[in-house]
């Protein structure tokens, strides 16, 4: 079985996207690779003012068929600097079902030192919900003048996981610099964390592997971004004498089934 931790519908509005719908991305994308399930947010969340809207989008959009329903499994956008963020987390909650969050301080103009941001955090925590942090959504050198330039190295999301050690933690689109200290390595090690296998930092997932052990690690595309077979391949690619088949099936659904209780 497949389960995709990393994908989106909605629109970017620097690039034309293909398979960025529920109907796309099923029939085009997860049925030909035999994908069962994903995780998905929307995009237009990163972009809107008022984030609730792309969650309330998203799940109209998942109801609006049992197939989608059955198939995906929503991350709500929470903007923790927006009034209101407290009402929209219970809404996402427990209205829409949705089972982690997704944050963008980069996009919605906040630090992860942020007492709110922390604070929310917390919330996600004790309320049993992953926080998605995304290192990069598109490559800043190819991307519009419009677009941010900042991107974040592994070592850029550590003082919140120091700060709320107890959470869980989804890292997805690791593209830059994976090297921590000797804390920092210690402090991984120990959370409740995992990293999708999308980002172009994962081409040294054996090291990777090595250092951190292979339940950190879990199949995902950055789907309608970055293409559909990359963040496979890195897994299916591994030789037996790095990754056996049993390490290969909990990378590629069997840590995520784990980790959100599937």
């Amino acid at each position: 079985m497949l389960i995709d931790s990393n994908a989106y519908i909605g629109h970017w509005p620097f690039r034309y996207r293909r398979f960025n719908a529920c109907e796309t991305l099923l029939n085009e994308r997860m049925d030909p690779f035999g994908v069962e399930l994903s995780i998905i947010s929307n995009l237009n969340g990163i972009f809107y003012k008022n984030t609730q809207k792309a969650n309330e989008e998203l799940y109209n959009e998942i109801n609006s068929r049992n197939a989608f329903r059955d198939r995906f499994i929503p991350f709500a956008v929470i903007n923790p600097i927006y009034n209101g963020w407290e009402d929209d987390f219970k809404t996402c909650r427990d209205q829409y079902k949705m089972k982690g969050i997704r944050l963008y301080p980069k996009y919605h103009g906040y630090n992860l030192d942020n007492p709110a941001c922390i604070e929310l955090v917390k919330m996600a925590r004790d309320n049993g919900l992953p926080v998605s942090l995304c290192l990069r959504m598109v490559d800043s050198r190819t991307s519009s003048w419009n677009d941010i330039e900042e991107e974040w190295a592994l070592s850029d999301v550590m003082p919140l996981i120091r700060e709320v050690p107890d959470a869980k933690y989804m890292i997805v689109n690791v593209a830059n610099n994976t090297s921590l200290d000797e804390e920092e390595t210690a402090l991984l090690k120990q959370a409740d964390v995992v990293m999708d296998t999308s980002g172009r930092g994962l081409n040294n997932i054996v090291g990777l592997l090595e250092t951190y052990g292979e339940e950190k690690f879990v199949f995902g595309t950055h789907s309608p971004i970055l293409d559909y077979c990359t963040g496979l391949l890195r897994i299916q690619s591994l030789r037996p004498d790095e990754a056996d088949q049993k390490a290969k099936e909990k990378m590629l659904s069997g840590n995520i089934r784990r980790y959100l209780n599937l």
